[in-house]
């Protein structure tokens, strides 16, 4: 744990409070702010977490948005779902008025303040909030295909046996429908992926479909998916207060795509230090390009607001 060190995570629904568990249990933040415009939530949970903090030095309480505002990551969970018969823009135009009123009340930020996106549409939502805080792009990125990632790996793992941080491979683009897995650079203790019978024996568009669409069949079985995603926050947050600069796959700006979308990138104590830039074959580059056109165009929708 870093001495001094404050998240604030806003949102306190199921995410948000898991996300606040995980971070407990794990002993990352000396502080943990819930912020929410349900009050009554807020001190539900803050209630219930309390019941756990023996386990950790860590002091959990409920927050203002100008006190998040000057923490040292926030995470936003807050967001609107989608409704019966809702397109997916209408969906947007909703979390746009939504994030909108969260950064405008946390203003102004810590300049130092890292914003780690977690709402869905991400990379929609990730290239507003770069466009409204006024921080530094590199302190202001999304989860996300890091838990696609994870969610490849341990088939990976489990097909070939072997331990999932063996497994270096990596989801790409959206975090959503037109995602891609970039195949030819993943390898496994120097090989590459593609040269295992047993992933040679795979149906690649049939993997791909069931990690994309792991969440959907998740939803379906319980109705939300917040366990995955916490250990993934908790990680980066780690990873940010530790200055671990591991690489993962984040949502944020890539100037050659000219949008926000996943790729690997290395984390430290101020952010995004830099992006990776994958071997990609000729299909998978074409398969990405189709991927950032997607994200571009509504994401242009969202430049002059």
């Amino acid at each position: 744990m870093v001495n001094g060190s404050r998240v604030a995570i806003v949102g306190a629904g199921s995410v948000g409070s898991t996300i606040a568990y995980a971070l407990l249990l794990q002993k990352i933040s000396s502080e943990i702010l819930l912020v929410d415009i349900d009050a009554k939530i807020v001190q539900g949970q803050v209630l219930d977490l309390n019941d756990a903090t023996f386990v950790a030095s860590t002091a959990v309480r409920g927050g203002t948005f100008q006190e998040a505002g000057q923490c040292d990551i926030i995470v936003i969970t807050a967001g609107a779902k989608q409704r019966p018969e809702e397109t997916r823009v209408q969906l947007i135009e909703r979390n746009y008025m939504i994030l909108k009123n969260v950064i405008g009340s946390m203003k102004p930020f810590n300049p130092s303040s890292i914003l780690l996106l977690v709402a869905n549409p991400v990379d929609i939502l990730t290239y507003i909030a770069q466009q409204l805080s006024g921080l530094p792009k590199k302190q202001v990125f999304g989860s996300g295909t890091f838990l696609d990632s994870a969610r490849l790996r341990l088939k990976m793992a489990q097909i070939l046996e072997v331990a999932e941080n063996a497994i270096h491979c990596y989801v790409l683009g959206e975090h959503g429908d037109s995602q891609i897995i970039a195949w030819n650079a993943a390898h496994v203790g120097g090989k590459s992926l593609l040269d295992f019978p047993e992933i040679q024996a795979l149906d690649k568009e049939a993997v791909a479909k069931e990690i994309a669409g792991k969440a959907y069949e998740i939803i379906k079985l319980k109705g939300a998916t917040y366990f995955g995603i916490a250990g993934c926050v908790s990680a980066l947050i780690q990873c940010i207060f530790l200055n671990q600069r591991h690489i993962r796959p984040l949502s944020t700006f890539i100037p050659k795509y000219g949008t926000v979308m996943s790729m690997p990138v290395v984390l430290g104590s101020h952010g995004i230090e830099r992006v990776i830039d994958v071997y990609l074959t000729q299909d998978e580059r074409e398969k990405l390009q189709i991927s950032a056109t997607k994200l571009k165009e509504i994401c242009d929708k969202f430049s002059e607001k």
